[in-house]
This record gives C-alpha cells, structure tokens and sequence, in this order.
C-alpha cells in the first residue's frame, strides 16, 4: 500500500471514529417521539459513518498512483503526466475563519442573514483560482438555500432558528 493509500485509509478510520462517537453522543441527548433535537445529530452522525465507510471501500480500491500505463503509446508521443492533488493551507485557514465568525455572529446577526453571508463567501473561497467568480449565481443560491433551510426548520420541524437583526420582520 503506497503512502497516499495510506492516507486515505488513516482519513476513513478516522472519519468512522468520529462518526461512531458524534453517534453515540447524539444518543444520549434528550428526546421524544418524532423529529426533536437528537434526529439532526443522529443524522450527520450517520452520513459521516457513511462517509468512513466509503472512504475506507475508497483507500483500497485505488490502484497506486504512481503506476506504470497499461498500454504504451503507440504512435511515439509522449503524454504529459497528471499533476497530483496539492491540498491548499490558505483555503483551509480560511473556512476556518468563515466558521469561526459564522458561529460568533450566528446569535446577534441571526440565522437567515448569516447562512446566506457564510455560503456567498464559502462559494467564493471554494472557486477554483482559474474559474471566473459568478457572484449573482453564487448570491442566489446562497440565499435561497438559507431561506429554504429557515422556513424547513421553523414550520416544518417546528424548531425555531435565531432569527437576530430579523426578529422584527419574521
């Protein structure tokens, strides 16, 4: 097993673990019948098992990457090899920093306002350097997705989100 195989393998256990424990702690928070608050927990904690999982199926399935082609090229010419994945520190730090501030100013700002700033500015952070921003596109989805999310969980689930600077208008 070669090192980056290695590393996804150490990534699935890892976020099985994680998964396993948010899942047991999710257990123990208190509830009753239907949706209440341990049914999001419980959730995430088994989509990120599910996760584990995959990743896990993933790490051995690959074949190494720096393997020999199969078929060498007929005609002579020479194919340019894939450049690896690089991970980069600057957009991690930054999502760091969006969840940091998204989660100070979740209360005072309020749920609507804040989810549609964090997802416009997690967008933007996400777009691969040579792609163009669209940030009409990226404004929209943004807020339409914080919407969605608000009214799912106010009426629907009867669960209410801080609403903050729109205490007034909701």
């Amino acid at each position: 097993m070669n090192t980056a195989n290695k590393k996804e393998l150490l990534i699935g256990i890892t976020m099985l673990s994680a998964g396993i424990v948010y899942m047991a702690m999710a257990y123990r928070l208190p509830g009753h019948a239907g949706i209440d608050a341990a049914t999001l927990p419980t959730l995430l904690a088994a989509f990120l098992s599910l996760l584990g999982v995959m990743q896990l199926f993933s790490a051995f399935g690959h074949k190494p990457r720096n393997a020999a082609p199969s078929t060498p090229a007929a005609s002579g010419s020479v194919a340019s090899p894939v450049p690896p994945a690089t991970s980069e520190p600057r957009t991690v730090l930054k999502t760091l920093g969006l969840i940091l501030g998204y989660m100070a100013l979740l209360g005072p700002v309020g749920f609507p306002i804040m989810t549609a700033v964090y997802l416009y500015l997690q967008f933007i952070v996400l777009t691969p350097v040579g792609h163009k921003v669209s940030h009409l596109t990226y404004a929209l989805i943004a807020l339409v997705t914080a919407a969605v999310i608000f009214l799912l969980f106010r009426e629907a689930f009867d669960l209410m989100l801080p609403a903050g600077l729109l205490n007034h208008f909701l």
